[in-house]
């Protein structure tokens, strides 16, 4: 079977170039949007740069003009988008939704993913702020995909193992204490938590997989369901130390998450 040719919006961020590795690995046609105004922005050149010697395509195009976005759109068979999460609310919502614009008058998208690959929002219809407003607006991008008679695959993968477990899922960290955590409540919450990089892997299997059309991937790997609690056993084991343990409140955990 042919392989479908990918467009990846975002590719230069914490997810977006991984999703240009896994679909170079994996054979696909590869483009990746950059701004044209990128200017001096070293990093994100050298990134792009890298991403053309390894086979991308790269595509100068900018969300502020209509008429480029929908050309770019029409090189490809997928989309999908990987906004840094830096760009949360307003921000990211507008890009979505002028990305959506473009997709509908190209016609030619087989199936879009828009920047989500966290927690699934249709089920979050009991979340409490200042997590509820993120999940109301990627409901947002999925109303105007649905209006817009868009093929899509959502791609929940729940927690990036990155930003959690390496700070013993402690918000605001990244780096394990070898002294003290707080634990969130008793600590015996379970969660998921995904790597990056087999995230971005299983996106790219999917897109040609007629299984997964307009249809939610769930990615659930059973041995990566744990509690705060197993992931701090987890190193304590690791360092052959046992940390000292605080706890910190329903209150004092959602306060923390406003910051």
């Amino acid at each position: 079977m042919e392989k479908s040719k990918v467009l990846i919006v975002g590719g230069t961020g914490y997810l977006g170039r991984r999703l240009v590795k896994a679909g170079l690995t994996k054979g696909h046609e590869t483009y990746v949007v950059h701004r044209p105004e990128i200017g001096v922005d070293i990093e994100k050149v050298q990134i792009l740069l890298s991403f053309k010697a390894q086979g991308a395509q790269l595509v100068a195009s900018s969300f502020d003009d209509h008429r480029i976005l929908v050309d770019a759109v029409r090189l490809v068979d997928v989309v999908i988008c990987a906004i840094s999460g830096v760009h949360i609310r307003s921000h990211q919502i507008l890009l979505q939704l002028k990305l959506v614009d473009a997709i509908k008058e190209a016609g030619n998208v087989k199936r879009f993913l828009p920047s989500e690959f966290g927690t699934d929002p249709s089920r979050m219809e009991n979340a409490v702020e200042p997590g509820r407003v993120t999940f109301d607006d990627k409901m947002v991008v999925r109303k105007a995909m649905q209006e817009a008679g868009i093929p899509f695959t959502y791609v929940s993968a729940n927690c990036f193992a990155g930003y959690f477990l390496g700070g013993l899922c402690q918000p605001g960290f990244i780096l394990p204490s070898r002294d003290s955590v707080n634990l969130i409540g008793d600590g015996n919450k379970k969660a998921i938590y995904v790597d990056e990089d087999d995230i971005a892997t299983y996106t790219i299997k999917i897109i040609d997989d007629s299984r997964t059309l307009n249809k939610t991937l769930y990615l659930r790997p059973p041995r990566n369901i744990l509690s705060q609690r197993e992931v701090v056993q987890i190193w304590e084991k690791l360092i052959a130390k046992q940390l000292h343990k605080s706890s910190i409140s329903k209150e004092q955990f959602l306060a923390s998450m406003k910051g």
